[in-house]
């Protein structure tokens, strides 16, 4: 089978740092080659990833650009896309789309009418709703848990083939770092990962927590203050940097609370993996968690509000704990060493390799093409 991967234009792959949805193709692509899959790959040009070929538009990641206003912005990805149906037109060797880009893919995919097309949804499908309302019906999708898909209007749970699961390299590795006292949220620092609720829990309970993540992109203190310092920057009343500033800052003491911005490669592994367990006090209905299935494969406990896909991924009492209210997560994280960091790494092993998830979407793929 060969598959074109359409990953879009906005990071490369695998991205530099932060970037979700090109983590899962980076994570995905490579179990598929293992089996016998050429991958045809459509995103950015910096792109190392090691594929069957690479096509492209744009010589880097466009992402920076997706801060501008959309009337500056909104050629970027009809421009990438036309590149993809033309390589689609060219050759008659492509036996399926595996589309990741939000909204652009599947309209121009489905009016195209080329190969079959998979799309995978890895947002908050309350998005969009005059679009997925009438979703088109030549065009088969999967969700990332079944509570997001449990959200999706009518039109587009009947596109759905169901959900695979995020999946992490890490959980093939054995990543070990002496186990430290600091609890941790890795991921970028925004409302919707309720950072501050967690920066509010441990200056109560007097632990330490690592705050890991860019803000609005913007890695360190030092880029963050560009922006914060200048009211005139494009960026400084974009809702991230308010978050931080107002919401987050007013709890960094640089003791009980640091906030050490992106962190990545080995160095992050370490972090994240020598933490006492991870916080996921989330303000929204995560659809994938990548970070829970990240947390899980370095043996290290994640504790969260039962919203979204966590209780999808967490075992309650086993893998993890789930509350449901900041005053029960708090309970539940002076309990963290009663969890098994082994069994933890056994789940992930089991349920989230990349292997795992590799299977799953070959035997969509297989539904997606069949007469």
């Amino acid at each position: 089978m060969k598959v074109l991967m359409n990953a879009g234009p906005w990071l490369s792959i695998p991205p530099p740092g932060y970037g979700g949805i090109e983590n899962v193709v980076a994570t995905l692509v490579p179990a598929l080659r293992e089996r016998g899959v050429s991958v045809v790959l459509a995103a950015a040009g910096s792109s190392t990833l090691e594929v069957d070929e690479l096509v492209r538009v744009y010589d880097e990641g466009r992402f920076p650009e997706l801060q501008k206003p959309y009337n500056q912005v909104m050629g970027i990805a009809h421009a990438h896309q036309a590149r993809v149906v033309a390589e689609l037109r060219a050759r008659d060797d492509i036996d399926l789309v595996h589309d990741h880009l939000e909204v652009v893919g599947p309209a121009v995919l489905s009016a195209f009418g080329g190969p079959p097309v998979l799309h995978t949804l890895h947002w908050d499908l309350r998005k969009h709703p005059a679009f997925y309302g009438s979703f088109p019906p030549s065009i088969a999708v999967n969700g990332v848990s079944e509570s997001q898909l449990a959200r999706a209007p009518e039109a587009l749970r009947a596109a759905s083939l169901g959900a695979i699961h995020l999946a992490t390299p890490l959980a093939d590795g054995d990543v070990r770092a002496e186990r430290g006292e600091h609890l941790i949220v890795m991921g970028r620092i925004c409302g919707l990962k309720g950072q501050h609720v967690a920066a509010r829990i441990c200056q109560k309970l007097g632990l330490p927590l690592v705050l890991a993540g860019p803000v609005c992109g913007r890695g360190s203190a030092a880029e963050l203050d560009v922006v914060a310092q200048n009211p005139d920057h494009p960026l400084h009343h974009h809702p991230d940097v308010r978050y931080h500033l107002d919401q987050v800052s007013p709890y960094l003491d640089e003791e009980l609370v640091r906030w050490v911005g992106a962190v990545g490669g080995q160095a992050r592994d370490h972090l994240y993996a020598s933490a006492r367990a991870a916080l996921f006090p989330l303000q929204w209905d995560e659809p994938g968690g990548t970070a829970v299935v990240e947390a899980l494969a370095l043996g290290v406990p994640p504790v969260g509000l039962r919203r979204g896909c966590l209780p999808e991924i967490i075992d309650h009492g086993r893998t993890g704990f789930l509350a449901d209210t900041e005053e029960e997560l708090a309970e539940w994280v002076l309990r963290v060493d009663e969890l098994d960091p082994e069994e933890c790494r056994r789940e992930a092993r089991r349920r989230f390799s990349p292997s795992v998830m590799a299977e799953r979407y070959l035997t969509l793929y297989e539904q997606v093409t069949r007469p």
